[in-house]
């Protein structure tokens, strides 16, 4: 099996890189992480991917000033020394032009936390609990140039407890992000996503028929 070769970007710890790293550790998994970049020297996730034995980099956003063209350039730059196949963005904190959305088309994939189209932007946890949701959860989309707007890969959700703080709910969603990244990375290395319309369609498999209710009776 040939495995895709993959790049994560990241500006802090990096929760959701380590949960793509321990996933591509299993020989069967389509996709090998090859490269940690991050837009701020000392990053928490840079030495875990080196811990883990990943080469990672940085390019600084930083010393770019408003130039974002010119910091996303540096960043190809690298992307395409290492023949890079795909991008997963876990925690990078940078609006992204046009520009080098297009370069990575159907070939870059986010995680927000919140069940798109709602909760589009940030503070999502608490915009959620503000609203009275029941269920709360997170995606995992293509990149397109409008922001948390692409076609979504993989959804999971969770239910809101009536006592649930920003942090309390976000934690748990956190640990479904670590689950649905993974696979969302799998399907789409694995050739199991299609687009048609704007809509992922999986070619492989189909839904299981499970629902979730909040609050249950």
């Amino acid at each position: 099996m040939t495995k895709r070769r993959v790049a994560i970007l990241i500006s802090g710890r990096g929760s959701n890189m380590a949960a793509l790293i321990q996933a591509a550790r299993a020989p069967n998994f389509p996709a090998e992480i090859v490269l940690v970049m991050s837009n701020i020297a000392g990053a928490g996730g840079l030495e875990s991917a080196r811990a883990a034995g990943i080469e990672a980099v940085t390019v600084e956003s930083k010393p770019f000033g408003k130039d974002r063209e010119a910091f996303e350039r540096a960043m190809q730059d690298e992307l395409l020394k290492r023949d890079i196949d795909l991008v997963c963005l876990a925690g990078f904190l940078r609006l992204l032009t046009p520009w080098f959305v297009q370069q990575w088309d159907g070939r870059m994939i986010n995680i927000h936390p919140a069940l798109l189209p709602s909760y589009r932007g940030l503070h999502t946890h608490e915009r959620a609990l503000a609203d009275g949701v029941k269920i709360h959860g997170a995606t995992v989309h293509f990149v397109i140039p409008n922001v948390d707007a692409g076609p979504i890969i993989v959804q999971g959700a969770v239910t809101v407890h009536d006592n649930d703080t920003p942090d309390s709910l976000g934690a748990r969603v956190l640990q479904i992000e670590h689950r649905i990244y993974p696979q969302a990375l799998r399907m789409v290395a694995s050739g199991q996503i299609s687009i048609d319309g704007g809509i992922c369609k999986n070619t492989v498999t189909t839904a299981t028929e499970k629902t979730l209710i909040s609050p249950a009776s």
